[in-house]
């Protein structure tokens, strides 16, 4: 299950950096908070259309979970995208996506710090280097007045971003289509009627499927995968992985853009290569204890999961249904999934 979670959690951050300099290259053509709008409505269209050819058993999430979908949508849909196009007409598109490291520092600080998942000595070291590549990277574009606002949008769309990690961890276990397609309807929908209403105009119709196509890969698809990993590696790690995303972002830059690499480039990605290195090799084993619990989730028989199934059952695996958890204590490597979210 780790071995998928990581695989997933590499592959959304694939497609999230690629997407990237595709938003740049549609920056000059569409407004800002419009081209944020038609991304996420791009993804949610999208994935409301394979809800319906699929048409799946979802499970439903519980109305105690409903507050941290909708703070999840408006932090990371609508804040945080709005944020980002700002920046990035004000940045150019290698800088830009190797800023947006940033967000996996803002994601585990946020964690430790507020949500009280644990994050280690060697995982608070790699936030550190990250976040050194990020001042490297600010502080070639301060000499540029003009230039300061972009990095420090981008900045903020991080720390949007990282708020919604957190809060999308909390609602992981339920159907990841279902929340990614909820929150691409939402946040474009809000978006894109923001713009239209400051006099913003819509594009060709090219440039309309080009964004909805960049929106449905980058932010749709990448967003279902990122749920999947969240659940059974936790925030913190989850974001670190995730946090390799900005360089494919920045490769595509340097290829598509025609733009050149500095000193201060490689430097920075040099020690955000650090920091990625140190979380990923990040090991946590301990005697930890499980508490009775009650939740639905796909899932096979591990260790966690040994319980018995009605008649109806075909056998396969994984699976998802409502089941229980008894008291449990032992020791074993393990990361803050839905299973490991203890105390230290």
């Amino acid at each position: 299950m780790r071995r998928r979670a990581i695989a997933y959690a590499l592959l959304s951050a694939a497609l999230f950096g690629a997407s990237t300099p595709f938003a740049k290259l549609l920056v000059g053509s569409v407004a800002p908070l419009a081209l944020a709008g038609l991304l996420y409505l791009g993804s949610g269209l999208g994935l409301a259309a394979w809800l319906a050819m699929r048409r799946p058993k979802t499970i439903k999430l519980p109305l105690r979970d409903l507050p941290w979908l909708v703070a999840a949508i408006a932090a990371g849909g609508i804040v945080g995208p709005a944020l980002l196009m700002y920046g990035l007409a004000r940045t150019d598109g290698a800088t830009a996506s190797l800023l947006l490291n940033l967000e996996v520092v803002f994601t585990a600080a946020m964690a430790w710090i507020v949500f009280r998942e644990n994050v280690d000595k060697r995982v608070f070291l790699g936030m550190l280097a990250i976040a050194a590549g990020g001042v490297v990277l600010s502080w070639e574009q301060i000499p540029r007045a003009s230039s300061v606002a972009g990095p420090l949008l981008i900045a903020a769309a991080c720390l949007a971003w990282a708020l919604d990690n957190n809060l999308t961890r909390r609602v992981s276990g339920g159907d990841p289509v279902v929340i990614a397609a909820l929150k691409g309807l939402v946040a474009g929908t809000v978006n894109l009627a923001l713009a239209l209403a400051l006099g913003a105009y819509l594009p060709a119709p090219g440039s309309i499927a080009l964004a909805g196509l960049v929106g449905l890969v980058g932010y749709g698809i990448s967003l279902v995968l990122f749920i999947l990993a969240l659940r059974d590696l936790g925030t913190a790690r989850a974001g670190a992985y995730f946090s390799v995303a900005p360089f494919y972002g920045a490769a595509l830059a340097l290829l598509l853009l025609g733009e050149h690499a500095g000193p201060a480039f490689w430097a920075a990605a040099a020690l955000m290569g650090l920091g990625v290195w140190l979380h990923l090799t990040e090991r946590h084993e301990h005697e930890h204890a499980h508490e009775p619990t009650t939740h639905a989730h796909e899932h096979v028989h591990d260790e966690h999961h040994r319980h018995a199934h009605d008649a109806q059952w075909d056998g396969r695996e994984p699976h998802s249904h409502t089941h229980e958890h008894g008291r449990l204590r032992h020791r074993h490597p393990h990361y803050p999934d839905l299973h490991h979210r203890h105390e230290h």
